[in-house]
């Protein structure tokens, strides 16, 4: 029966049918764990000018923040931007009811830096890329007092 379907690289996919795959995913975890209630999380630095020399992308969902990308400037390096990030999205978090965080990052970017803000290693890919790792860390939120 499997012969009747085709499978297609899709390499300038049409974006209602890649929403038509995510809605799908959507429905059927949502029929499995209730509503995700995804909520995107955006944080932006900018320098006196109003330029973004920076940023934390992310969300919120079942409870948990999910930070996917954290990224400065290398001219603002090591003047606590990150941190402070960071800290923000944590706090936006606890008061969206979040009790947990999660992330990833590579092996040459910024694990140290994580686990300095308490995050602990769940999970390592080697060799991504070749040479290096792509690591996976999470963090208990501690509510606001």
């Amino acid at each position: 029966m499997a012969e009747i379907y085709t499978i297609t690289l899709e390499t300038a996919p049409d974006p209602a049918e890649v929403g038509r795959v995510r809605a799908g995913l959507s429905a059927y975890n949502h029929s499995n764990a209730g509503d995700d209630s995804f909520t995107p999380l955006v944080i932006m630095a900018r320098d006196p000018q109003g330029t973004v020399i920076g940023g934390l992308l992310g969300g919120t969902y079942w409870g948990w923040l999910v930070i996917e990308v954290l990224w400065l400037d290398e001219a603002v390096h090591h003047q606590g931007l990150g941190s402070r990030l960071l800290e923000r999205a944590e706090r936006e978090a606890l008061e969206r009811g979040c009790h947990a965080a999660h992330l990833d990052t590579m092996s040459f970017q910024a694990p140290d830096f994580y686990k300095k803000h308490g995050y602990t290693i769940f999970g390592v890919l080697d060799d991504l890329p070749r040479g290096h790792q792509r690591i996976f860390l999470k963090k208990e939120l501690k509510p606001l007092s």
